[in-house]
């Protein structure tokens, strides 16, 4: 594209940006705590042939569900004493916790945000989800899971979908954030469509950050976003190159009846396939890549955002390659602001 196209290009993705304080998104899914061990390893343990790490720090930050509103308030610049003259408490988060300290202590991380926390349903006799990442010398050396993964009562997916019924004719956007864990389920889809259908004649869109092994969920929504690892075991087939990602797309497309599909293929950007049969490749724009933590987080957020400002799939998927150019360059879960954002594509 020549320079002034560029140009003009950065200029409207940076008018659409402005416009993200306006937009209504809901983030539904599984929200979790982000927790982080820092330190460093100088020694092997005596005691089994492995590193023994002494501990600097400990941080704690939003994750799955929650780490999407966090992307989508933080480019939507909403804070604590937000003063940008539109409706306080958006964008809004819809999942469930635990009875215990660190469900209390993500509902206070919410509010901190100047957020919501209405549609966070309690569960009792269940444990809210912990990701604990050990970092030495700025690598993850292991993960720790503390989680249940067995089916929610269909009580608590009914006051899910009784929040969502509530705010669905405000809404512009949904994002369905899965990662596994129980909330998104087929109860769950089946609702949200028909609400859409029903409240909306189909206007808002479902817009679905996907998880291996969930994908008869997302039959017939908007957008799909997987990264190849996970298109490839949709497929049953590896994607090695772009032959086969061509391949996978269209198959996604085709299978799942969506609207689009984005794949996001790290160091090789992302590629967007449309129901209308177009295919476009995005480069990255990323100049390092330290850690993808949190990177389809991002992705979707920044995508939905874009989508429900009125940008179109093409404009909107570039934005949330820049979005994720940033992300991937920092060590953590971590989100994107607005000024950030513009910052990228100005660069």
């Amino acid at each position: 594209m020549p320079l002034s196209g560029q140009i003009h290009k950065g200029k409207i993705l940076k008018e659409h940006i402005d416009r993200f304080p306006r937009a209504r998104v809901l983030v539904v899914g599984d929200i979790i705590m982000d927790e982080y061990v820092w330190g460093d390893v100088s020694r092997i343990s005596p005691e089994a042939p492995v590193p023994v790490m002494d501990v600097r720090r400990e941080t704690k930050m939003l994750g799955g569900a929650a780490n999407v509103i966090r992307n989508i308030a933080s480019l939507g610049g909403r804070a604590a004493g937000d003063a940008s003259g539109f409706d306080s408490g958006w964008p809004l988060l819809c999942g469930v916790i635990g009875e215990d300290s660190t469900g209390q202590e993500i509902t206070s991380k919410i509010k901190d945000i100047g957020l919501t926390s209405e549609g966070i349903i309690i569960e009792r006799d269940r444990p809210t989800s912990i990701k604990t990442r050990v970092v030495a010398h700025g690598q993850q050396i292991v993960r720790i899971d503390r989680e249940s993964r067995t089916d929610f009562r269909p009580e608590t997916i009914q006051k899910l979908l009784g929040f969502v019924e509530k705010n669905i004719p405000k809404l512009d956007a949904i994002v369905v954030s899965d990662y596994g864990k129980g909330v998104i389920s087929t109860p769950l889809m089946n609702g949200l469509k028909e609400l859409v259908q029903s409240a909306s004649s189909g206007s808002v869109i479902i817009a679905v950050d996907p998880k291996t092994g969930n994908f008869e969920h997302y039959r017939g929504v908007d957008v799909i976003t997987p990264n190849h690892h996970e298109a490839g075991a949709f497929c049953r087939f590896e994607i090695e190159d772009e032959q086969t990602l061509i391949r996978a797309g269209k198959q996604m497309l085709n299978e799942l009846n969506c609207g689009s599909v984005l794949i996001t293929r790290g160091k090789d950007g992302m590629t967007l396939f449309e129901s209308s049969g177009e295919t476009t490749h995005i480069r990255t724009v990323a100049k390092k890549v330290f850690d993808v933590t949190g990177a389809g987080d991002t992705v979707i957020g920044t995508f939905s955002l874009g989508l429900a400002s009125g940008l179109d799939l093409k404009s909107a998927a570039v934005l949330s390659n820049f979005a994720a150019g940033i992300v991937v360059g920092e060590i953590g879960t971590s989100s994107v602001s607005a000024d950030d954002l513009k910052t990228a594509i100005e660069d």
